[in-house]
């Protein structure tokens, strides 16, 4: 329970930062939400749209689509916590710039020593790259766990890949699926040394209209 009261505290205190330039546009700051005692965090890049009005993550499509991988390996959102690298929408949904990245940075990690998660993946690009503290994109390491410490707290970082990706490419799907499918393996500590291979894919060059029109997720850094 003391977790859960700092959590909230820290979030109301974050609720007026003005560190970097994003708070001049944003409706509200996105913090987080969830469990916060949950054994598994997800970070993801940036408040979208919907996010910034409701001020909520992941709240639109890639939200709805979140929610029923972690009903396909028998959780939901209350069993877990989510949150963002940037805690305020960047104009339209444009990837974050290195010094709003760095700003908000603190923020996140105070979040990780609170929660004190066991499991933390990271979706997307710009967060796995922060996280590892390695410049290697998400294709590339999806699916396969490090350890790492974060501020404080040596976790199990999961690289995975952001679900606006199968939005824009739905053969995505399978390979999310997939990688969600160690998850609970690795929350239990009895992961094998090495993943299965996930289904191929080929990215798609851009994204379908209707995608588009779901959710305004911007570059978010899938690929």
């Amino acid at each position: 329970m003391a977790a859960g009261t700092e959590l909230h505290a820290y979030g109301e205190l974050t609720a007026s930062c003005t560190r970097c330039r994003l708070a001049q546009g944003r409706t509200q700051v996105v913090f987080g939400s969830g469990d916060p005692n949950a054994e598994l965090m997800f970070v993801g890049e940036a408040p979208g749209f919907h996010e910034d009005k409701q001020g909520a993550p992941f709240v639109g499509q890639a939200g709805k689509l979140l929610e029923r991988l972690l009903e396909g390996i028998g959780l939901d959102r209350s069993h877990v916590y989510i949150c963002n690298v940037l805690k305020c929408r960047p104009p339209g949904n444009r990837d974050p710039q290195p010094d709003e990245i760095e700003a908000c940075e603190p923020h996140l990690f105070r979040q990780i020593e609170l929660i004190e998660p066991r499991v933390v993946a990271s979706l997307g690009n710009f967060a796995t790259k922060l996280l590892s503290g390695r410049p290697l994109g998400i294709t590339r390491v999806h699916g396969q766990e490090q350890e790492v410490t974060l501020g404080a707290r040596r976790v199990l970082l999961y690289p995975i890949y952001h679900p606006a990706a199968a939005l824009y490419t739905p053969a995505m799907l399978k390979v999310l699926e997939s990688d969600f499918a160690r998850i609970p393996a690795l929350l239990n500590g009895v992961a094998d040394a090495t993943p299965p291979p996930a289904p191929a894919f080929v990215p798609a060059p851009a994204a379908p209209a209707s995608a588009e029109a779901a959710e305004p997720v911007g570059q978010l850094g899938l690929f």
